[in-house]
């Protein structure tokens, strides 16, 4: 049976990310779901292999704004119900504390994160993350640690970096899927966090950028393979049956 990650994503974007290609690359179909668009979550579970929830801009407590985030929520426990493996990145992690009973919202006054900064393993999270690594981070809003949760990474200005749930659920609060190429467009973009207690100037950034991009990428590519599978893997196994 064919093996399908749903993504899903609220912004139109170039879906360059390291999550889209690299899983596409290992043999995953692949299917975009764009909420914000009006397109529904209401799609049976049957052949979904897992989920992969993007950032955006909206935030947890914008739900009356933004309704589709409580068919996000909904969707998110559907697949934790299910056993599915689901990986959530910045707000797709803080949709998941939330659905787990976390709390999630600004720090006051307004603080962000938007660069690359460093991160370690927590005493739990030796396996996950073996060694510190600079992340991609671009946010405001923070998580708390969902109870059962248990705390993969962690960084000096915001702690809460990454959390598991059930081995199989991640809720992250960095960008590891974002290239240099998807991070220079950020830098460009309108809303870009310059200025704002936190962020990192362009000119440190720049220096960050082409110092950690290779180390991340191929890390979260190992993590990928590790939460979702190989395809091909499981195909030799069934031949080797």
């Amino acid at each position: 049976m064919t093996k399908t990650i749903v993504f899903i994503d609220h912004h139109e974007n170039l879906m360059d990310d390291i999550a889209w290609t690299h899983l596409g690359q290992l043999g995953f179909e692949r299917r975009l779901i764009c909420p914000f668009k009006g397109e529904t979550m209401d799609l049976p579970l049957e052949g979904v292999h897992g989920t992969v929830i993007y950032g955006g801009s909206q935030n947890v407590g914008e739900q009356d704004v933004y309704p589709f985030l409580k068919d996000e929520i909904d969707w998110i426990e559907r697949c934790i119900r299910q056993d599915l493996p689901v990986l959530g990145i910045c707000l797709g992690g803080q949709l998941i504390a939330h659905a787990l009973g976390a709390t999630v919202g600004p720090r006051k006054p307004r603080e962000c994160e938007f660069g690359y900064y460093p991160i370690k393993p927590t005493a739990h999270g030796t396996d996950w993350l073996p060694e510190s690594l600079h992340a991609t981070q671009a946010h405001y809003e923070e998580f708390s640690l969902p109870e059962s949760a248990v705390h993969l990474a962690e960084g000096e200005r915001f702690p809460n970096q990454a959390f598991s749930y059930q081995e199989n659920v991640i809720g992250l609060q960095f960008h590891p899927e974002v290239t240099s190429h998807i991070f220079r467009r950020w830098q460009s973009a309108e809303w870009a966090m310059f200025g704002v207690e936190g962020a990192q100037t362009r000119e440190q950034q720049d220096v960050l950028i082409d110092e950690h991009d290779d180390a991340q990428g191929m890390w979260f590519k190992q993590t990928l393979e590790t939460l979702f599978g190989n395809p091909a893997d499981q195909e030799s196994a069934d031949h080797a049956d």
